[in-house]
């Protein structure tokens, strides 16, 4: 999905989180799935934050705009982002490059979004509410 003229493409982990965002952006047609799923209140937030993720034209440039207060992830997720939503929500995504080098982030036009998790506590443990 093109967020607009320049904008980064975003595709989608899977097709449940694919399904969700779609109708995030559907004004039309939006059967609110993400706000029957998730609350009013955190839907208006991750729509925000999506909305600000199409506005830039790579990877590095969103990564360099301290929108979210970007963190690298490490571990199982190593090579994916979390992007804050709120206190304790994160949007976390991936960017769809051959590496996680600069270089390759800063010609990186294409991120893909997992999820939104749950982020409590020093122990950083994730409890997935989208997908």
């Amino acid at each position: 999905m093109k967020g607009g003229a320049s904008a980064l493409y975003v595709e989608f982990e899977d097709d449940r989180v694919k399904e969700l965002f779609d109708d995030l952006n559907d004004v039309r047609k939006s059967e609110n799935l993400m706000k029957k799923e998730i609350g009013a209140e955190l839907t208006k937030s991750v729509k925000k934050r999506y909305n600000q993720i199409v506005a830039f034209s790579s990877f590095s440039t969103l990564q360099q705009s301290g929108i979210g207060k970007m963190e690298s992830l490490e571990g199982a997720r190593k090579g994916a982002y979390s992007l804050r939503v709120s206190a304790n929500y994160r949007l976390i995504v991936k960017p769809k490059a051959k590496d996680l080098s600069a270089e390759s982030l800063k010609s990186c036009d294409t991120l893909i979004i997992k999820g939104v998790i749950d982020y409590h506590g020093k122990g950083k443990n994730f409890s997935w509410i989208i997908p």
